[in-house]
């Protein structure tokens, strides 16, 4: 299986419709070696004592640890990001990740031009994936994409909408 390192962000975006069927989170671990470093997991700690939607989803994640992989690594002083993405970013080089899944819209440019060898891929590009690779069906990508988006609080994210309307249009 390829190696898919994952930030707090997109795993607490997975984690908010992990009761759905299909079920997103559980297609990514079970599809891919999810590696992640002790840093997100001390996020998805901090995240999931708070009593809403990301608190519930990012102790959905945490009821899977033990299908993670948890890394330690040294953090990179100088990177302008949070503990959670310089840890993600810097495992993913180290390990060589085929992929690196992150929601930080805000920040992808920067996240993109660290990565050495690894593909930047956000929520809405693997469901995109699952979609091509026949493990979902556009028409339930895009409603997952609507539940990630309206809890998350995406609804007037540009990325977010081109990646909608391309799941839309193949699902005409």
């Amino acid at each position: 299986m390829a190696a898919l390192v994952a930030d707090t962000s997109a795993l607490v975006s997975l984690g908010i419709v992990s009761d759905s069927d299909p079920n997103p989170l559980s297609r990514c671990l079970t599809g891919y070696d999810v590696s992640v470093p002790k840093v997100v997991i001390e996020e998805l700690r901090e995240i999931a004592s708070y009593d809403d939607a990301h608190g519930h989803a990012a102790t959905v994640v945490l009821d899977q640890t033990a299908e993670l992989l948890v890394r330690s690594v040294d953090l990179d002083v100088e990177f302008p990001l949070d503990d959670g993405e310089n840890a993600a970013v810097t495992l993913a080089n180290d390990i060589d990740a085929a992929l690196f899944l992150c929601d930080e819209f805000n920040s992808l440019g920067l996240i993109h031009a660290s990565l050495v060898d690894t593909r930047l891929v956000t929520t809405p590009t693997l469901l995109s994936v699952f979609v091509r690779t026949g493990q979902l069906m556009p028409a339930e990508a895009c409603t997952l994409l609507d539940d990630i988006s309206t809890a998350r609080s995406w609804d007037t994210n540009s990325y977010v909408q081109r990646a909608r309307s391309v799941l839309e249009d193949d699902s005409s």
